[in-house]
Formats: C-alpha cells, structure tokens, sequence
C-alpha cells in the first residue's frame, strides 16, 4: 500500500485528488490518503444541496460547500477534523464491506485508550456518539472508501451548519441523518494533537515508521490533471448545485409590506416555477417578476444580478430587493 502526502486544506483540490486517484491513476498499488479541509460541508453525491445546508449561517462565516461523487449524508469538515481514503481495486472484499475499513481507525484508537466500535450501516461511534461517517464510491474495477474523524471540530459549527433554515422543502435527494457527535479528543489518556495522531495513524495502516518509503508523488502531470479537475468540475456552480434533485420549495416571511408566500419548484439548480402569493400591494403585475425569475439559476448571486435590473417596489410596496432575496433563500 501507498500513500500521497497531501497538505491542501482545499476541500475542491482534495476531493478532485481523490476522484483522480480512483480513476486516472494508473498504478497497480492500493492507495491510503489522509488529508484535512478547510470549513466546508461536504455534500453527498445524491443530495439536494439547497435543503442540507443552512445557508445564512454558511455565507456569514465563509465556509465551502463542495459536492462529493460518493453517496451518504452531508458532513462538516474543519481542521479538527481528519479524513482518510483507501482505494483498492479489490471489490470481491471490499464492496460495501464498511467495518473491514473501519477496523484500522477502532484499532488504533483502541490502542490509545479510546472505546471506539463499529455502528449501524457506516459509522464509528464513542459511547453511542458518532464521530465518523462512512461512504464509498466505485468506478469500473476499482473503488475508494473514505471516512471521516471528528477529532477535535468546532462541534457547534457542525451542528449549526446544517441546521437548514427553511420554511419546507419536497425533494427527492436523500436527505441527512442528523445524529450525536462527539470528538476524539476527550477520550484519549494522554492528549494529543491531530498532526501526530495522524502520523500515528498512517504508519500503523502502512506497517512501518518509515513513511517516505511508502510515498507516491505527484507528477507535475498528475498535479495539472487534478487541477484542471477541480476548475472543470469541483469549482463549479453545476457541479455543487446544479446537481441537486428536483424539489420544490416553499418560503414565507412578513415584511413592512405584507407577508410573502413563494413557492418554487427547482430542477438541476434552475427555478422552473415561481408563484408568488401574499397581502402586499403593488402597481405592476406580480405574473411579470415571476416569469422574470423563471429559468434563472437557483443561486443568490444570479437571482440578485436579474432582479437589480428591475425596480422591486413596483411590484411590492415597503418591500425591497433585500427583503425578496431573503424570503427566496433564507
């Protein structure tokens, strides 16, 4: 087995190096990856973005949501947070085969004095608490797993982040299990930091202190691919939202002017419908705003963009642009 010292913090990059491991690199070795994010959530590949993510909360504060090409729920990652990968080509064994992955993680918590075990479907639980989530994706003969450790995240963080913030939403996507959390940190007997535990990690899935002579490097080939993966694909509105399953949405809000009541209906980031409801007065049809939005990216900056070309408070007295934009997306 080999590893990549990867020491990006970028959520885009990273899951770009992980799809070009399990697809475009041709080496006949099984890989281990360990890598950290930035604050990001991580969205699973057959989610609706729009409904996991709290939205006001994420743009505050900056954080990345990325969509990743394996299935399962969304996560947040930050710097407290380790994540591992294992790419093999042995599907016979491997294929939805969670605890034999998990098994590295137990046992070297164990070792440490922590009491992790296996639970459920995909997780890693301390005394009930999950602390690591599991997924898997395939491509032709081989395959990755890859998992989390909350190590020591801002466990605020992580529950605010996805605490969404919506009035209702119908959506096929599959949606997230929210469940109780814990970090790594206080159960270890002696405190450690996430750079040596993560050292102490890879040489025990490696078996051996040397690292380096497990190392593959990237190529400035192997780096040009990847990057050109992450701008294609991974920096992409499309890709992040676009690929969010049909849903319909419905906000309502009271404003100096009267109460809002929006219903959307959303089909690969695009507003198919709009119809907008409420006691507001207005001196312009509302039909014309609505066939206005129609066909317009699901997406704050778009929608603020086609609005601004329009006086709102011809169609909303004592309501402003702000207020529209707020009632849509938050």
């Amino acid at each position: 087995m080999l590893t990549i010292i990867n020491k990006s913090t970028n959520p885009r990059f990273n899951l770009a190096l992980e799809e070009y491991v399990l697809k475009f690199l041709e080496i006949d070795e099984d890989f281990i990856l360990l890598w950290q994010n930035g604050p990001s959530v991580i969205i699973g590949r057959n989610q609706n973005t729009i409904e996991e993510v709290n939205s006001s909360y994420v743009n505050e504060h900056n954080i990345n949501v990325v969509r990743r090409i394996s299935g399962g729920g969304a996560v947040y990652h930050d710097l407290g947070n380790l994540n591992y990968t294992f790419v093999t080509k042995n599907l016979k064994d491997n294929l939805n085969n969670y605890r034999k992955f998990t098994e590295p993680v137990i046992k070297i918590l164990n070792e440490l004095g922590v009491p992790a075990e296996f639970s459920g479907r995909n997780d890693i639980t301390i005394e009930g608490k999950k602390f690591s989530g599991n997924a898997q994706s395939y491509f032709r003969n081989k395959m990755f797993h890859h998992g989390t450790i909350l190590f020591n995240a801002d466990l605020e963080a992580v529950s605010r982040v996805l605490n969404v913030k919506v009035d209702k939403i119908e959506s096929k996507g599959i949606k997230s299990v929210r469940s109780r959390v814990t970090n790594v940190l206080p159960y270890l007997k002696e405190p450690t930091t996430i750079v040596a535990f993560q050292e102490k990690l890879l040489k025990s899935i490696l078996g051996t202190d040397d690292i380096s002579s497990k190392e593959y490097k990237l190529t400035e080939s192997d780096l040009k691919k990847i990057n050109g993966l992450k701008e294609v694909k991974y920096d992409g509105w499309d890709w992040n939202y676009g690929e969010s399953p049909k849903f319909d949405l419905q906000k309502s809000k009271r404003y100096e002017g009267g109460n809002l009541d929006i219903r959307l209906i959303v089909e690969d980031g695009i507003i198919e419908n709009i119809k907008i409801f409420g006691d507001f007065f207005g001196k312009e049809e509302v039909s014309k705003l609505e066939k206005l939005i129609e066909d317009n990216k699901f997406e704050e900056q778009s929608l603020r963009k086609v609005l601004s070309t329009i006086d709102v408070g011809d169609y909303f007295f004592k309501i402003t642009l702000d207020d529209l934009i707020n009632c849509i997306f938050y």
